[in-house]
C-alpha cells in the first residue's frame, strides 16, 4: 500500500509508532521499522543528548530501515538542551523527526539544514495549519480518543480527520485510538495518508515495558481510561487506577484553584516506576481508549502484517462487494 506518507518517509506500510515516554527505545523502534512501518525513538526519555546519540547508534545496529526520533517541546522552567538533541539526531543520520507539544518553529532551521523531514503532532485543525505554514512536512492529527494529551477541544477523529482533509495540503496521519485494520481503512477513507499508533504498540513482544503494563491494557475496556489535569488545561488521558482516582479527588476539592504542585507526586516522574518497574499504582500513566480493542501481545511484525492483510481484505472484499450490490 502506497500513500503520500510511505513515499515521504520511504517506508513500506503507512503505519507509524508514536513517541512514548519510557517506551520508545531502540528495541521497539527497530522492530516497527523492520516490519515495514516507521519506528520512533523517544528523544527526551534519553537523559542527555549523548545518551540519545548512543540509542540512535544502537537502533542503526538493529535495523537498516528508516526510523525517526520524537522531540516534545514542553513548557518548563529549565528547558532541555533541544539544539543539542537536534545535533545528536542529525549527527546520527536520522532523517525523520516527530515533534509534539509547543510549536517547533524555532527548532526547524537546523533540522531542515540537515535534510530532516518533520511530522508535527497536533490536536486541532488550526494547529495543523500552523504546522504546515511554518514548514513541517507532515502532520499527525491526534483525536480526543488518544492516550496522553488530547488538547482541550475534545474533537474525536470521526470529525477531526475529514476536517483536516478539507484544510491541509501536506500529508497527514490519523493518531489517537487506533489499533486495528478497520480503523486503518477508516482513516484512509476519512482522508488520512496513514496512521500513528501508541498504546497498541505498547502491547507487543518487543515493547520494552513491564508485563504488568501489557496485562493491564489487555484487561482494560474502552471505559477504563479517564481524563486528569483538566483544571490545569493540560488534560491527559490515563488508565484508571488508584492514582488517577486520587488526582480527580484533589481536582474536585480544589476546582479551578488546582495547581500542578497539588498533583506532582501523582503525575511527575512516575514513568520509570510504571513502565520498567511494573508498579501500576505509583502514579498516572497515559493510555488510549483503544485499550478496549487490544486483546493480544503479538510481535510488531505479526501485528503490522495482520493489519495490512486485513485492511486489504476489507478494501478488496467487503467494500468492493458493497459497490457490486
Amino acid at each position: 500500500m502506497q500513500t503520500r506518507i510511505t513515499k515521504l518517509f520511504g517506508i513500506q506500510h503507512p503505519i507509524i509508532q508514536g513517541g512514548m515516554h519510557y517506551v520508545g527505545f531502540a528495541e521497539l523502534a527497530s522492530a516497527v521499522s523492520n516490519a515495514g512501518g516507521l519506528g520512533i525513538i523517544t528523544g527526551l526519555t534519553q537523559k542527555t543528548p549523548e545518551d540519545l546519540a548512543k540509542e540512535i547508534a544502537k537502533c542503526h545496529e538493529m535495523t537498516d530501515k528508516p526510523f525517526g526520533v520524537n522531540l516534545t517541546f514542553l513548557p518548563s522552567f529549565t528547558s532541555p538542551p533541544y539544539f543539542e538533541y537536534i545535533d545528536a539526531i542529525a549527527q546520527g543520520g536520522v532523517k525523520i523527526v516527530e515533534t509534539a507539544g509547543r510549536s517547533p518553529e524555532k527548532y526547524l532551521p537546523p533540522m531542515k539544514a540537515a535534510g530532516i523531514k518533520i511530522i508535527h503532532k497536533c490536536t486541532s485543525v488550526r494547529h495543523s495549519l500552523k504546522a504546515e505554514k511554518i514548514g513541517c512536512d507532515a502532520v499527525s492529527v491526534d483525536g480526543f480518543e488518544c492516550g496522553g494529551h488530547p488538547g482541550e477541544d475534545d474533537i474525536p477523529n470521526m470529525i477531526l480527520l475529514p476536517r483536516a482533509a478539507e484544510e491541509l495540503t501536506v500529508p497527514f496521519v490519523a493518531s489517537g485510538g487506533i489499533g486495528n485494520a478497520q480503523q486503518l481503512v477508516a482513516a484512509l477513507a476519512l482522508g488520512a495518508d496513514g496512521i500513528n499508533m501508541g498504546t497498541r504498540f505498547m502491547v507487543t513482544k518487543e515493547a520494552p515495558v513491564h508485563q504488568n503494563v501489557k496485562d493491564a491494557i489487555i484487561a482494560a475496556s474502552e471505559l477504563d481510561t479517564e481524563l486528569v489535569m483538566r483544571p490545569l488545561r493540560n488534560t491527559e488521558r490515563v488508565l484508571k487506577n488508584s492514582a488517577s482516582a486520587k488526582v480527580l479527588e484533589i481536582e474536585r476539592e480544589k476546582g479551578a484553584n488546582t495547581k500542578i504542585e497539588d498533583l506532582m507526586d501523582l503525575v511527575g516522574g512516575v514513568y520509570p516506576k510504571v513502565m520498567q518497574g511494573g508498579e501500576m499504582e505509583s502514579g498516572v500513566w497515559s493510555c488510549g481508549m483503544v485499550a478496549g480493542l487490544i486483546h493480544d501481545n503479538p510481535t510488531c511484525k505479526e501485528l503490522i502484517d495482520r493489519m495490512m492483510g486485513e485492511a486489504e481484505d476489507i478494501i478488496r472484499g467487503r467494500l468492493e462487494m458493497l459497490l457490486a450490490s
